[in-house]
């Protein structure tokens, strides 16, 4: 009898969403649902990710001045994002003024 090598269920999982074409939609869920932990309170307060399309992130924010600031930091945000979810999902954030930023 042979012995297979034994995998974590880590690893089979994220084969399995990677062969389903699950695995960047789930990434880009974790994603927006953590703006609010990047960002920090304050500015989640002000703010809201809605959506991503074609690796670009699109943020609402209560003010066009909140949006200037924001798009300052928009490399750093990036970087802290993409990290947060462990994989390469955005590559841009684009800041909207919307009058409605709450859920």
């Amino acid at each position: 009898m042979e012995r297979k090598k034994a995998q974590s269920v880590t690893d089979v999982t994220l084969h399995f969403l990677r062969e389903m074409g699950l695995e960047t939609p789930l990434l880009q869920h974790r994603l927006l649902q953590a703006w609010p932990k990047i960002v920090g309170e304050t500015y989640a307060q002000r703010t809201k990710a809605l959506e991503i399309r074609n690796q670009t992130l699109l943020v609402a924010a209560d003010s066009p001045s909140l949006c200037a600031h924001l798009s300052m930091h928009r490399s750093v945000l990036v970087a802290s994002l993409n990290h947060e979810v462990e994989g390469f999902i955005i590559s841009d954030i684009k800041f909207v003024p919307s009058l409605e930023t709450k859920s």
